[in-house]
């Protein structure tokens, strides 16, 4: 009977040995996550320029996605013709899209305005979108057309727009062709 109690508090003394083996670096590690947590906490160097390059590329996607979708329908339905409750509701949410990130005028005129760049691209892309409704209810497949090129270059300048006056680092691609004058094909 003497060599139980030995193997019971040997056994329990190789339990313990293991359990602290196992949680110790655990143990050991929790306070020092905690301190890159906090220290992670801090803003970058010069996170609010690049804060606000991010939401104007959010902006865009918010205003790419319903226009894409509307062409999308377009270029697909028979002569490009959508039923009106259709072209209505795809119509709303470009219209929706665009009164998001439409900047909001100042209140007190400024003298002499700046342009504004994303402004005025938001606005000619409304008009060529409210066309795009206009000739794919209108029955004529030559309107569609048209609108439908009008849509595509006016999306094309929002993005051009929001690249420029967003602030955006310049792209760096090694091998970028310049591109080609709008309507004229080789």
């Amino acid at each position: 009977m003497r060599g139980l109690p030995a193997r019971r508090i040997a056994s329990t003394a190789l339990c313990a040995a293991l359990l602290v083996a196992a949680a110790g670096p655990a143990a050991v590690a929790g306070p020092a996550r905690e301190h890159t947590r906090v220290a992670s906490r801090a803003p970058l160097p010069d996170a609010d320029p690049r804060l606000a390059q991010v939401k104007s590329l959010s902006d865009l996607g918010g205003v790419l996605t319903p226009v894409t979708d509307l062409l999308h329908s377009v270029l697909k339905a028979d002569n490009g013709q959508l039923p009106a409750d259709e072209a209505t509701k795809l119509g709303t949410a470009v219209k929706d899209a665009i009164a998001k990130v439409t900047p909001t005028a100042p209140t007190t005129p400024v003298t002499p305005a700046p342009a504004d760049v994303i402004g005025d691209a938001l606005a000619a892309l409304q008009k060529a979108i409210d066309e795009l409704i206009k000739a794919v209810t209108s029955g004529d497949a030559a309107q569609v057309t048209t609108a439908v090129t009008h849509s595509v270059t006016s999306l094309v300048n929002t993005v051009a727009a929001t690249l420029l006056d967003g602030k955006l680092p310049a792209p760096s691609l090694p091998n970028l062709p310049s591109l080609p004058t709008p309507g004229l094909s080789s």
